[in-house]
């Protein structure tokens, strides 16, 4: 029985490779040609990335992990990532699927427990008013309101 070679869950489709290896860089090494593709690898990157694992616990079947991080580092020294990034983002936005439009709900934005405005251990001393001084500047304007407000109001 004939067996199709299925990509792994999240490898990247037939579609997607197509439209990611023309921007790319091109390879200036010469010699020997690499054991493993840059399908394969960029395919490792992927998932070590998205799990977080240890670039050593890569599975073998996206080829060796030290293959992949060099791979990762020289391309991520050089800027190519972040070529690759923008460009995709060009095409995605020449396409019509990206909305730029940023929308923040502060109702789930939240402080820690500890930004409160609890007391900490020596700052609340004793004598001292809590709060804090008024404003010379607010004053000041005060005082000026309320010496027109009552010249104005014995004319």
């Amino acid at each position: 029985m004939d067996t199709l070679a299925v990509a792994r869950r999240f490898g990247l489709t037939d579609a997607h490779w197509e439209r990611l290896e023309p921007l790319l860089p091109v390879s200036s090494r010469q010699g020997r040609p690499p054991l493993w593709s840059k399908r394969q690898l960029i395919d490792g990157i992927r998932w070590r990335v998205r799990t977080g694992a240890p670039w050593r616990d890569m599975p073998p079947e996206y080829g060796s992990w030290a293959a992949a991080y060099g791979l990762f580092r020289r391309w991520q020294r050089g800027g190519a990532w972040q070529r690759v990034l923008i460009l995709l983002q060009a095409l995605a936005d020449a396409a019509g699927p990206i909305t730029w439009d940023v929308s923040v709900d502060s109702t789930i934005a939240r402080a820690h427990q500890h930004a409160a405005d609890a007391r900490k251990r020596g700052i609340c001393r004793p004598g001292h008013r809590a709060g804090s001084p008024p404003s010379l500047t607010i004053t000041r304007w005060a005082a000026r309101a309320a010496a027109d407000h009552e010249t104005a109001s014995e004319l």
